[in-house]
């Protein structure tokens, strides 16, 4: 659960200026936005999960990009990961208390799509 970047209260108060190419802020929101990293923040919301759990909740993910979509994320300090030593390996992903933090507004936005989608007919 050490793995990835944890803001100290100090550094979280300090102004990124993400509309610089070299703003660490700005590799953070790409990975949170992008179109895969918004799936796996939101999985994750209520339950830790296995990789197999992620790749078969999430339609249309490889696992390569799954995979890549969970290292960006916990080298961002949002997921933890925990490997249990059995054969073969059982790699279990959750939130940390920053994703968590990222994730609810996520939640709300999809939450609010959903209940106001209008009805598309066929045609």
């Amino acid at each position: 659960m050490d793995e990835g970047v944890q803001l100290t209260q100090a550094e979280a108060s300090t102004r990124y200026e993400v509309f610089h190419t070299d703003c660490p802020a700005r590799d953070v929101v790409d990975h949170v936005t992008s179109k895969w990293g918004i799936w796996v923040l939101i999985s994750l919301r209520s339950n830790d999960l296995r990789f197999y759990e992620l790749r078969d909740g999430i339609r249309g993910i490889s696992e390569k990009m799954l995979a890549q979509t969970l290292r960006a994320l916990v080298l961002d300090g949002m997921v933890w990961r925990e490997v249990e030593p059995t054969t073969p390996p059982q790699v279990t992903y959750g939130l940390t208390e920053f994703g968590q933090y990222v994730s609810e507004p996520l939640t709300n936005l999809f939450d609010r799509i959903t209940e106001r989608l209008p009805t598309r007919n066929a045609g």
